[in-house]
C-alpha cells in the first residue's frame, strides 16, 4: 500500500461510512503493529502512524489481505509540526476518529538510575512518552468529539506503578507514571464527551523494546480491549488483560 505523506495535499476523497476508524502511533513494530493488525481484523479502518514513511509501508505490506483497511501516515509525536499536520489529513480524510491509541514510546533506560540519570536523555524520553501522547491527543480531540463512541487508550507499563517502584529505569518508568496522570486528568474532563480514556499495560512482551516475555499477540489484546470497550465500560483506569492494575 502507498503511503500517505500528510505534509501533502491529500487527494483521497472523504470517508464517512460505518466502519470505526482507528490511529495508532508508532505502529510499524512492536505493540503498535500487533494493535494495528488486531484491530484490522475487527473491521476497523486502522490509520498506522510511523516516523518513518519507508518503515510504516513495509509494515503494512507485511498484514497481507488486511493491508487494504491500513492507510499509513507520517507521524513523529515528539514533533509540533508533525503532529499538526497527521491532524489536518486525517480530518480531510475522514469525518471523525473513534479510536486513538497513544503507543509510541522510547528509551527502555534500564542502564539508568535515578540518582546518576542523563537529565537531557530524560527530557528527550518525556517529549516522546509523555508530551507525545499529550500533543497526539490535543491535536485530534476535535475529531474524537465527532465519534459517538470515541476511545483514547494511553499504552503504559506497570513500570509506571508508584505502587511499585523501588529504583531503575528512571527515564521510562517517571514518563509512564506521568502518562498514567495524564489519562486520569483527560478520562474526568471528557467523560461529558462519552470518550474513554485508560492507561494500558501490555505486560512483558517480546518486542524489540521488551526483549523476550509472551507473544505479541497477547499483549497487543490487552491495548485492544481497551480500544473496543462498550460504551458503559470504565474510564480513568490502569489495567492489564482488562483486570486493574496499582497506580
Amino acid at each position: 500500500m502507498t503511503p500517505v505523506d500528510p505534509s501533502l495535499p491529500s487527494p483521497l476523497r472523504r470517508t464517512n461510512d460505518d466502519a470505526p476508524i482507528a490511529l495508532v502511533t508508532g505502529a510499524n513494530r512492536g505493540i503498535g503493529f500487533g494493535v494495528v493488525r488486531a484491530l484490522a481484523e475487527r473491521g476497523f479502518r486502522v490509520i498506522l502512524g510511523a516516523r518513518d514513511l519507508g518503515r510504516g509501508e513495509e509494515a503494512v505490506h507485511r498484514l497481507g489481505e488486511l493491508a487494504s483497511a491500513v492507510s499509513v501516515c507520517a507521524l513523529d509525536v515528539a514533533d509540533d509540526g508533525s503532529v499538526a499536520a497527521m491532524a489536518r489529513w486525517v480530518g480531510e480524510r475522514y469525518d471523525r476518529l473513534d479510536v486513538l491509541v497513544n503507543n509510541a514510546a522510547i528509551d527502555y533506560d534500564s542502564d539508568q538510575s535515578a540518582v546518576t540519570a542523563d537529565l537531557g536523555r530524560a527530557r528527550t524520553d518525556l517529549d516522546t512518552n509523555l508530551f507525545g501522547a499529550w500533543r497526539t491527543t490535543q491535536a485530534l480531540l476535535p475529531l474524537l468529539r465527532r465519534s459517538a463512541h470515541g476511545r483514547i487508550v494511553n499504552v503504559s507499563s506497570e513500570a509506571g506503578s508508584i505502587a511499585g517502584m523501588t529504583g531503575g529505569l528512571p527515564a521510562y518508568s517517571i514518563s509512564k507514571a506521568a502518562l498514567n496522570a495524564l489519562t486520569r486528568l483527560l478520562a474526568g474532563e471528557l467523560r461529558a464527551d462519552r470518550i474513554l480514556v485508560n492507561a494500558v499495560c501490555p505486560g512483558w512482551t517480546n518486542t524489540e523494546m521488551g526483549g523476550g516475555g509472551r507473544p505479541l499477540a497477547e499483549g497487543a489484546a490487552s491495548v485492544v480491549w481497551a480500544a473496543t470497550l462498550p460504551d458503559d465500560g470504565p474510564t480513568g483506569g490502569f489495567f492489564r488483560d482488562g483486570a486493574p492494575l496499582a497506580w
